[in-house]
């Protein structure tokens, strides 16, 4: 079945919610089904149909601007990120090393991202916080050893990430990207979650990331050095894959730390992610 609305998780007076996304507002479902106690548990439970079905033909419970934007899923098992995954990254590291034959991984916190229209943190330890725009995926069947032939149908949505990175930590000992990739509040994901249900969603789209309205990224998943079946493939031969997983599969060159000189994100700046068919992922940048 394929799936219309959009859905969000946000946070209100009286707490969070999640529920629809409308082009004026959102429409709080959550108190419909107190079972399900955040997306992840409607993933869980295929349950973006009864929630589509829940909102038809109600209003908006929160106009735009009477609430906060957080990250889709707030209590996921794990977000497990790719690294270098497009041609132009690879020849970015200038070491003459052809594209290596399986990918480089690394996992995040879900306290290391805030969701749309928040602010992503400059800490006081370092000003190299930079952007990598992305698509991420969320598992909405688990497995394990899952057939690249199969891995599409275990996809229950898509939603985009900013994967801020401060860039001196990732390199603090001889092996190590954990720290320069998990500062809280660093990176975003959202805002809303795309139910996933035909393969063109993200078989050859167009994703950009721009800095003040100046594109900076920008690159089509067609050209990714290791697709998003075989992402999931390969990462479920060594973990078990469950609902609510995110995967985040890979930014395009043109990273801030890429520049002569490099160009740091700076309080003030605003950042956009944009893929089609997903939308928009907007936030701003402040100091600690």
């Amino acid at each position: 079945m394929t799936i219309s609305m959009k859905f969000a998780t946000i946070s209100t007076k009286a707490g969070a919610v999640y529920g629809a996304v409308t082009d004026n507002g959102f429409i709080a479902l959550s108190q419909d089904f107190p079972h399900w106690k955040t997306l992840r548990n409607v993933i869980e439970n295929h349950g973006f149909a009864a929630l589509e079905l829940a909102a038809q033909g109600r209003d908006i419970t929160h106009r735009n601007g009477e609430f906060r934007w957080e990250i889709p899923i707030p209590d996921p098992e794990k977000i497990i990120c790719v690294g270098v995954n497009f041609p132009d990254r690879n020849a970015e590291y200038k070491d003459g090393q052809e594209a290596p034959p399986n990918m480089s991984l690394f996992i995040r916190f879900a306290r290391s991202f805030v969701g749309h229209e928040t602010p992503l943190t400059r800490p006081p330890e370092t000003p190299q916080l930079d952007y990598e725009g992305e698509i991420a995926i969320v598992i909405g069947k688990g497995g394990r050893r899952i057939s690249e032939t199969a891995a599409l149908s275990h996809i229950a949505a898509l939603t985009l990430c900013n994967e801020g990175t401060l860039r001196d930590w990732v390199r603090h000992a001889k092996f190590n990207v954990t720290q320069g990739k998990n500062w809280d509040g660093s990176g975003a994901m959202g805002p809303w979650l795309v139910p996933f249900s035909n393969p063109d969603q993200i078989a050859d789209i167009r994703l950009q990331t721009r800095v003040n309205g100046e594109t900076r990224q920008d690159d089509r998943t067609s050209r990714m050095l290791f697709p998003i079946a075989r992402q999931i493939a390969y990462i479920s031969t060594f973990t078990t894959l469950v609902p609510g997983d995110i995967i985040v599969t890979g930014t395009p060159t043109g990273a801030g730390a890429r520049f002569d000189p490099p160009r740091y994100l700076v309080p003030g700046d605003i950042v956009e992610i944009e893929a089609e068919g997903i939308g928009i992922l907007r936030n701003g940048v402040q100091d600690e």
